[in-house]
């Protein structure tokens, strides 16, 4: 696991950076106008559950993350989520603890905020992977990504993966280069329509001053465009590189419309 969202996150903040429950970095980050909250889910490698030591978002991670969500959320704030998740945690204790039932607490979360009006953003710095991803950054209403080395984004990891399919990780890259859906790189991923801007960086892990004057001014722009759109997640389907990428879904999804409401 990289150390990405918090050189990120240090790089973007106005004041001091908090450390909440171990795992999750808090901040505020003056972007125009607005005082947004930044949140980031970092490695704790003191955590109780031994799958959420690697930066993973488990059980207590992701109560900590609706918390500071609806609490920024309380009090106005624009959120940006800055990603960088290999994966919720996978072990035996969090899904008897209901891992799904918290986790869908952060979605919950994030979801309820945006739908009530406040700007949500997320900024992928690094790895968006699986249910890390759903409960800290996909629920936003405008996503920013690097385009640079080692920034990917999927629902499974590539050796998960190549087991569930019994393919090779070699034969799951050659297929990412033919569909969309099945690719790990972020450029290839954002012609779904999830991904509003990339911005090229050139080490996602070492911020440069003129990168991080580029990537503010992006989320300036980000928070603006999320306060102007519409509340639900429909522009992801609306936007052009969907209508390409995603033909078939927007169909599918039409002729369920006419037939049910």
């Amino acid at each position: 696991m990289s150390d990405r969202g918090s050189a990120w996150i240090q790089a973007l903040a106005a004041g001091d950076v908090q450390r909440v429950e171990g795992s999750l970095l808090v901040a505020d980050c003056r972007l125009g106008d607005d005082i947004a909250r930044l949140l980031c889910v970092v490695e704790d490698s003191t955590s109780p559950y031994l799958r959420a030591r690697r930066g993973e978002v488990g059980v207590r991670e992701s109560l900590v993350v609706a918390g500071a969500v609806r609490a920024a959320a309380a009090d106005g704030m624009p959120v940006v989520s800055v990603v960088d998740v290999p994966s919720q945690a996978y072990g035996r204790l969090e899904e008897t603890l209901g891992l799904h039932l918290v986790v869908a607490a952060a979605v919950d979360a994030y979801a309820g905020a945006r739908l009530a009006g406040l700007p949500v953003v997320a900024l992928i710095v690094g790895s968006a992977i699986s249910g890390g991803f759903l409960a800290h950054g996909l629920m936003a209403g405008h996503v920013v990504a690097f385009d640079g080395p080692g920034v990917e984004v999927q629902v499974m990891k590539r050796r998960t993966a190549a087991r569930i399919t019994r393919r090779s990780v070699a034969d799951l890259e050659r297929l990412g280069y033919q569909l969309a859906p099945h690719s790990y790189d972020v450029a290839r991923w954002a012609t779904l329509g999830h991904c509003d801007r990339l911005v090229a960086v050139s080490d996602p892990a070492a911020p440069t001053a003129t990168e991080v004057a580029h990537v503010r001014e992006a989320l300036v722009t980000g928070v603006g465009q999320a306060r102007r759109a519409p509340r639900e997640l429909s522009s992801r389907l609306d936007a052009a590189a969907a209508a390409t990428a995603r033909a078939a879904s927007i169909r599918a999804r039409a002729r369920i419309r006419d037939q049910w409401f």
